[in-house]
């Protein structure tokens, strides 16, 4: 592909610039988080969406592109044949997103990253450590950007949070809890839904049911604001509502850099919580709290002086990282598709910078990278381990 993607004169301190053409993306799985992430793609202004593979059966998959508005030469029966066509098209995608269930999310990367094509990955990463492996030295050897859907850490006041943790806001961090509380798994027939089935179903989703879908969010956003790694943790899974396979609930001890200690809860049998994210860190000097559930708020504690509350929004003292993640002013809410479309327009930058030869400047591609993913696939098997073996401490 020819032609710079970057405007000829731009300025790394003002906002994001607009690129000379949209970016090309495409789509493997077509389920509900598919056309979150498709919305807020668009949102961006970056991103046009021109191909995909919607689901394993080739006829839905073409009926589903009829949907989506995609060409039926670009509509595929499977993401092999999607990276194999793409790769080889002057018009080819850019980049591809991969919203499929848990058990494909290694192969589908891995045929892209093999043809070169830019790859963003919903989360768990992949099933096993050894995967998850593979794809952080197969997206290095390629070249090619690898991003992944921890989507919380996209919100302007979590970026505000970070920064103020960076900076000493908190002074030493002395603990770290964090907990992801839903409801929808209470009704006793909801095993059987459609789109439960595949969540609680070992061979697709894993060893985990809760943890690598909500824990995982958990772990890596305190690890995000903290800056601290995630050493060690005790796990217990529990099985609180109608019999699964799989757990329902989690309970852990952790401990972060430093044997900084700490808690991770997580559910989806809790009445009343639907997006219960709620991340709380303590220092020497003060604290923050974030609930996702009041995203446009940050709680900020300083020991011995007034509390602060920053709200999101232009002209609020939030820093001018944070205000490039902004789109209305205050009073005017944003939420999750916007988070989601932070995530792609920091995505879409570090795609158009490789194709331009570029180095982004600091704070320009925080969006999670691969081995954020490879990660939290480790904190999965931790916890497995753990809870196996009785709740023992195990490493990380």
């Amino acid at each position: 592909m020819s032609g710079n993607l970057f405007p000829k004169e731009f300025d790394f301190r003002d906002s994001y610039p607009k690129l000379n053409r949209r970016l090309r993306l495409g789509v493997v799985g077509g389920g509900r988080i598919s056309a979150t992430q498709a919305m807020a793609a668009r949102m961006t202004g970056l991103w046009e969406i021109v191909a995909g593979a919607l689901s394993s059966d080739p006829v839905r998959s073409r009926e589903r592109g009829k949907e989506w508005l995609i060409s039926p030469e670009r509509s595929y029966s499977s993401f092999k044949e999607m990276a194999k066509m793409e790769s080889s098209l002057v018009d080819g995608v850019d980049a591809v997103m991969i919203t499929t269930p848990n058990n494909l999310h290694f192969p589908a990367s891995k045929a892209f990253l093999d043809t070169g094509i830019n790859v963003i990955c919903d989360k768990p990463l992949t099933n096993t450590v050894n995967e998850a492996q593979q794809l952080e030295v197969l997206a290095d050897k390629s070249g090619c950007v690898f991003g992944v859907g921890y989507v919380m850490s996209c919100f302007p006041m979590i970026r505000q949070a970070r920064e103020i943790v960076a900076k000493g806001g908190l002074g030493n961090i002395n603990q770290i809890h964090v907990e992801f509380l839903q409801d929808w798994m209470i009704p006793e027939n909801v095993v059987e839904a459609s789109h439960v089935k595949w969540r609680l179903d070992p061979e697709i989703t894993g060893q985990t049911s809760c943890v690598g879908d909500i824990g995982t969010h958990a772990a890596h956003l305190a690890s995000f604001v903290s800056g601290l790694s995630l050493t060690d943790i005790r796990a217990e899974f529990h099985v609180c509502g109608t019999p699964k396979l799989l757990e329902d609930t989690v309970f852990m001890f952790t401990r972060f850099t430093g044997n900084i200690p700490g808690t991770l809860m997580a559910t989806r049998l809790a009445p009343g919580k639907r997006g219960g994210l709620l991340l709380r860190i303590f220092g020497s000097r003060g604290g923050l709290e974030w609930d996702l559930e009041n995203a446009e708020t940050l709680k900020y504690y300083c020991y011995g002086k007034p509390d602060q509350i920053i709200t999101r929004g232009h002209g609020h003292g939030v820093s001018k990282d944070t205000e490039r993640l902004i789109r209305t002013g205050r009073g005017f809410p944003e939420g999750i598709i916007e988070a989601w479309a932070n995530l792609y327009s920091e995505f879409a930058l570090a795609v158009a910078a490789r194709h331009d030869g570029l180095n982004l400047p600091e704070g320009w591609g925080d969006f999670p990278k691969v081995s954020e993913g490879a990660l939290g696939v480790r904190f999965i098997d931790a916890s497995v381990r753990s809870n196996r073996n009785g709740g023992k401490w195990t490493e990380v």
